[in-house]
Formats: C-alpha cells, sequence, structure tokens
C-alpha cells in the first residue's frame, strides 16, 4: 500500500516536470515566431536607428534664415569677417551697455551681401552662447568655415562674469555650427587673436579676468584644421616673443604671421592700475619642414617651424593707440588700420583720450612700412585751367609729400581751415572712434559702429561705411547712426570756469552754476553745519533761488550724521561740489548722488573683488560674489543719506535725469576709472 502511494507520488511530479518543460519550450517558440514576424531584419533596424539620428541632428541643426532691414543693432566687440567662398561679411555676437549700467551680449549670426545691399540673420538651436571680445577665423577648405574661439560673457547687472574656452565651427555651406571638443585646447580668455596660415590656425594672447586683476597672456597656439588637434608652442627662455597683451592686430602672409600693438595694463602696488598701448611690431616666421631642409628653430611642431623675430620701428608710423586692430587687404598684402584712441591717464585725477578717424595701411612684406592713405581731393581750376590733385587725411590738414608727423583731430582741422567746401571728401569720413569692425572684400573697406566717449558717456555706434582702397574717393555711408551726441561743452560742466550746461532729450545732462564762477563755492566742516544752512535758507529767499544748485555732493562726508539729523546736515552740505582731500579710495568705495546699486558696483567691482579677496580664500565666482556682498552693504549704508540728499535736491527744482548725470561726473572724480572696453 505504502509503495503503490509512493510510485503515484512520483510519477505525479514527474509529470507535472514534464509538463512544465513542454510548456517553457512552447513559450519560447512563441516568442521566437512572434519576433520573426513582427521585428524587422538586423538591416533594417540599423536604418531605423540611423534614420533617427539623422532626424534628431537635423532638428538640432536647423536653421532659420531671416532677412532683417539692416546692420545689426548697435553693440561692440563683435566680429566682422569677409567670407571665404563668396562677396559676402560675417558678423557674429558683440555687446551693449545701455545707460541704466545693463549688459546685453548677442549670439546671432549676420551676413551682409553687398551686392544686394542686403542684411540676413541665422538662427540655429545648436550654437556658441551669447559672447563678446571672442576671435574669429576664416577658412576656405571644405565649402567654407568660420571657426570661433572664447570671448566673455557677464550677467544682466555684471553681478557674475564668466570666460569662454569653447571652441566652435561654422559651416557657411549649412549654416550650421559644430562645437569642437578635445581634451587638449587653449585656456579661457578674451581680446586674443587668430590667424589662418595654410591649414593651421594659430592664436595668440587675449586677457583672463577672474575679477580681482586681469591677467594678459602671451601665450601661442597652433589648430591643425586637417588633424582636428590644438598644440601649444614652447618656446626657449632666451627666445624673443611679444609680451602679454590683447586688442592687437594679428595678420596673415605667405611666410609667417604679423602682429601689431595692443594693450595691456601696468600693475604697482600701492598705485592704480595704468593702461599701456602697445606699438611695436613682430613677425611669426613659419615654414612646413622637409627631410632635407634644416629646422627653422628649435621650436617645432612635428613638420611646422616657428620663430618670434620683432621688426624695427620705422621712421613714419602712426600716432600711438590703442582699439585699433587692422583689417587684411590681401590684393595688395596691406593691414588697413582706421581710428582708434589714445589715452593720457598718466594722471590719477584725469584721463585725457584723443579720438581718431585717419586711415593708414601698412604693408606686411619685407620689414613692413607705414603709409598714409589719403583721400584725393580734385582742386577746382585755377588761373591756368589745370586741375591737381591733393591728398588730404581725415582729421588733418593737408600736407606736403614729405611732412608724414604730426596728427591732428577733426576739431584742430577745422578751427585752422575756416573756409568749408562742401566738396571736400573729408567731409564724408565716418566720425572719429576706437573697437570700430573693419573688414576688406576685395578691394573694398567696411567700417562698421565703433565707441566714442563725450565726457564720462560712452556711445555704442551702429553706422556702416565703406570706402573703395584702390581709389580712396570718398567714404560711402550706407547706415546713418541714429545716435545724438552733444558738441563738446554741452555735456559737462568744467571745474574752471563752471559754465552752465545743456542737455538733449537722449542724453543725460550735468547740471551745474549759471553764475559761472567756480572760484566762489564755499567749503564746509562739520562745524560749520549750522552756519551754512543758514546761508542756505538765505539763499532760497533770493532772487537766484531758482537757479540749480551743484549737485555734485560726497555722499562720504555726511556718513557721521546722527538719523535724526539728516535732513539739516544734508542741506547744509549742498554747496560741496567736491571734497580735493578725499582718497583715491575713499572715491572708488562710495556711492554717488543719483547711483544704483549697479552701476556703484560696475565702477567699483574690481575695489571691492581685491577687498574680498584680502580676507577670503574663495576664488572664481564665489570671490566676485563676496566682492559684491561688500559693496550692497555698503551702498545700504548710504542709500539713506542719498534718498535724503536726492529729496533736497528735487526741491531745489533738479530732476533724477540730472542726478544721474552728476553721479556719472562725480564717478569719475578723484580716481579716473578707464573704460572697460580698454582691454
Amino acid at each position: 500500500m505504502g509503495n503503490e502511494k509512493k510510485n503515484t507520488s512520483k510519477a505525479a511530479a514527474k509529470a507535472a516536470k514534464k509538463q512544465k518543460a513542454e510548456a517553457k519550450t512552447s513559450k519560447k517558440e512563441k516568442k521566437k515566431s512572434k519576433k520573426t514576424t513582427d521585428a524587422p531584419s538586423e538591416d533594417e533596424d540599423l536604418e531605423a536607428i540611423l534614420d533617427k539620428m539623422n532626424r534628431e541632428w537635423e532638428d538640432a541643426h536647423k536653421v532659420t534664415e531671416e532677412l532683417v532691414e539692416g546692420p545689426p543693432s548697435r553693440r561692440a566687440n563683435a566680429t566682422l569677417t569677409p567670407c571665404p567662398s563668396g562677396n559676402y561679411l560675417w558678423c557674429i555676437g558683440g555687446e551693449f551697455f545701455s545707460d541704466d549700467g545693463k549688459a546685453y551680449f548677442y549670439n546671432d549670426v549676420y551676413r551682409y551681401n553687398p551686392d544686394k545691399d542686403e542684411w540676413r540673420k541665422f538662427v540655429s538651436p545648436t550654437c556658441p552662447g551669447p559672447r563678446s571680445a571672442h576671435a574669429v577665423v576664416a577658412s576656405a577648405a571644405g565649402g567654407g568655415k568660420l571657426f570661433l574661439f572664447g570671448g566673455e560673457f557677464s550677467s544682466l547687472h555684471q553681478n557674475t562674469f564668466h570666460h569662454y574656452r569653447d571652441f566652435w565651427c561654422f559651416d557657411i555651406s549649412t549654416h550650421s555650427w559644430d562645437r569642437l571638443d578635445t581634451k587638449i585646447r587653449p585656456t579661457a580668455r578674451s581680446g586674443h587673436r587668430m590667424a589662418m596660415w595654410k591649414h593651421y590656425i594659430v592664436l595668440f594672447g587675449g586677457f583672463y579676468d577672474p575679477g580681482h586683476r586681469t591677467q594678459y597672456l602671451n601665450d601661442t597656439w597652433v589648430f591643425d584644421t586637417q588633424e582636428y588637434k590644438w598644440r601649444q608652442i614652447e618656446f626657449k627662455d632666451i627666445d624673443r616673443k611679444p609680451s602679454a597683451r590683447s586688442g592687437f592686430s594679428f595678420l596673415s602672409t605667405p611666410e609667417g604671421i604679423v602682429l601689431h600693438g595692443g594693450y595691456c595694463k601696468e600693475y604697482i602696488k600701492g598705485k592704480r592700475p595704468m593702461g599701456v598701448m602697445l606699438d611695436d611690431t613682430w613677425f611669426l616666421r613659419m615654414s612646413l619642414e622637409t627631410s632635407q631642409s634644416p629646422p627653422l628653430s628649435a621650436v617645432s611642431s612635428d613638420s611646422l617651424g616657428l620663430k618670434w623675430e620683432r621688426r624695427k620701428k620705422p621712421s613714419f608710423a602712426p600716432h600711438v593707440r590703442s582699439g585699433c586692430t587692422m583689417s587684411l587687404w590681401s590684393a595688395k598684402g596691406i593691414g588697413v588700420l582706421f581710428g582708434g584712441v589714445t589715452d593720457d591717464d598718466r594722471d590719477e585725477e584725469s584721463l585725457e583720450s584723443v579720438f581718431w578717424n585717419d586711415l593708414y595701411g601698412y604693408q606686411l612684406a619685407g620689414n613692413g612700412r607705414w603709409q598714409s592713405m589719403l583721400l584725393k581731393k580734385l582742386k577746382k581750376a585755377g588761373r591756368g585751367g589745370k586741375r591737381k590733385v591733393a591728398a588730404i587725411q581725415q582729421g588733418e590738414p593737408p600736407v606736403s609729400d614729405g611732412d608724414d608727423d604730426g596728427v591732428k583731430t577733426q576739431e584742430a582741422k577745422n578751427t585752422e581751415v575756416p573756409d568749408v567746401d562742401p566738396d571736400d571728401p573729408i567731409l564724408t569720413a565716418p566720425m572719429p572712434r576706437y573697437n570700430a569692425m573693419l573688414a576688406v572684400l576685395k578691394n573694398t573697406l567696411y567700417i562698421y559702429g565703433g565707441i566714442f566717449e563725450r565726457g564720462s558717456r560712452e556711445y555704442t555706434l551702429d553706422d556702416f561705411y565703406l570706402i573703395q582702397l584702390d581709389k580712396l574717393e570718398r567714404y560711402t555711408c550706407l547706415k546713418h547712426s541714429g545716435i545724438v551726441i552733444p558738441a563738446e561743452g554741452d555735456e559737462s560742466s568744467s571745474d574752471e570756469d563752471g559754465e552752465g550746461v545743456g542737455s538733449d532729450e537722449d542724453d543725460e545732462g550735468v547740471g551745474s552754476d549759471e553764475d559761472g564762477d567756480g572760484d566762489n563755492e564755499t567749503w564746509v566742516g562739520e562745524d560749520d553745519a549750522v552756519l551754512k544752512l543758514k546761508k542756505l535758507d538765505e539763499s532760497h529767499n533770493d532772487e537766484g533761488a531758482d537757479k540749480p544748485i551743484d549737485m555734485r555732493v560726497s555722499a562720504h562726508m555726511i556718513l557721521f550724521i546722527k538719523h535724526h539729523e539728516v535732513s539739516a546736515q544734508a542741506t547744509a552740505f549742498m554747496g560741496v561740489s567736491k571734497d580735493t582731500a578725499r582718497s583715491a579710495e575713499d572715491v572708488i568705495s562710495t556711492p554717488e548722488l543719483g547711483e544704483t546699486l549697479a552701476l556703484f558696483y560696475a565702477r567699483s567691482r574690481e575695489y571691492w573683488t581685491q577687498k574680498a579677496h584680502g580676507v577670503s580664500d574663495n576664488r572664481g565666482k564665489q570671490l566676485r560674489r563676496d566682492g559684491f556682498s561688500f559693496a550692497e552693504e555698503r551702498y545700504a549704508e548710504y542709500k539713506p543719506i542719498l534718498k535724503e540728499v536726492e529729496k533736497i535736491l528735487a526741491e531745489a527744482g533738479l530732476d533724477e535725469d540730472e542726478m544721474r548725470a552728476g553721479a556719472a561726473q562725480t564717478g569719475a572724480g578723484g580716481g579716473i576709472m578707464p573704460s572697460r572696453n580698454r582691454r
């Protein structure tokens, strides 16, 4: 009985096991059958994957093309590059700083067609981020490409700042961007330059600004467009090479690359940074080595040999200046220079600037030679009926053939030559400026925008000119600028004569004493507060009470006042225009009347970052945040006093625009801060 039960149990287990195996086999067959009928073959599956990848790439590189009315909007530090595969100009990126201190950066791409006089804008989902002070170089290989490296970007209120070190390629035939990521590449920077020599891209210099001090660079990098590899060129310590700089000219020749000029800052302990304009010229001699030829120098990268050679300064050269990068006139082997600015800021109390609109050419071959590119003027027939051709340089009076020295401004020329000929080609020249964007197509030079300064104000221009370099007859304005710039003397009052100042609707004017006598200013100390208050009260009852009060007030002078005394003491100090005893540190670290927190921080950013650097081990973004916190605390400390001063001045008839203009003027006093574009 027991054996029968045991045998039955075994048989049942065996049957169950067999049934389970059959079910498993059936399931596998069904799955295999379904896969065979429903799923595509391996080839079909691969095609689907590739098709999906292509669709994703096309979506990421889909380009929108738009016809626009004119040149790009107002901007500075963009790039204007001749097309290597057609008669076009390409404009990329740039920046614009509004009057209220806000920063706007762009990453748009524009193309100008001179044959049709039309601008087109190209937008792609895959593209470089917004930036300015980047570098672009063109290559004719593969239907034409534009290579872009580096640049800078800041937040709207300039609280954060960023340098790029990304590398991009713009395909001109498809109007699409591709990012080129390599393990080895140059460090982040702005203000550098690139040039194309054969199939190599050569990059040099630039600057990096971590916030507390601008670091200028003089390293040399080479990118092989065939191998798609960066490599840094290391020179021996005994080899000569250019000093660190940014904003220089960098032009390619058959034998190498010419470097000229640039800008850097000189840091001396205990003194504010000084801008240095460079006018030296260097030649980077390059060669592709063969097995038979000896190496050019000890410095070589595979078959590429490089050597820096300094060129002698010629007897004739343009006045030293910055903000004037040359453009290559390849048909003649000439670098074309236009405009620029010459600063004299060796005196810590002032910054004198001269802006240029002259035109020069630099012959790249041999040892190099400068020449004035003079506009040709046909003189009217004289007694003998002969017509003479005279050459006239923009911004200076006519000179003899042997007189190449002495450059004068447009205004000086107008005072020396009172008779104005309406046919004079000099009248067609663009106004003086620096950081203009230049490009030469065939024999035509195109000039777009630039920066001009009047007093404490910066004006970003958006006009567009051309001139035929092979004729040099006159400039043609393709687009006039709508920017209204007041005449000199109308922007701000003079400290010496105290003359009244006018203002137009578009620009902020500065209020000043209309009495015209700056020597009658009353200087006030703490003990004179009550006496000064009585004088002010009496003056309000006089006939001259309606005249505007000089509102260039040193807010630090009333910081000691207790809260309940703010109104009376602020009124007492309204007659003080400036304090000659103030230190440069005091000026830069004190908010001025009408100054917003953003404007105050933009003016004093370097000071606060250095202060944070002295008490913190933080670096980079965190260091800048610490600096901004210091500035914010100082601004909050002065805010009640500034509000009371504004209230008093408003009662005296000064509006908000006049207060802001006064802040711009006082912000420049006592320790002139050069423009951020001087980099």
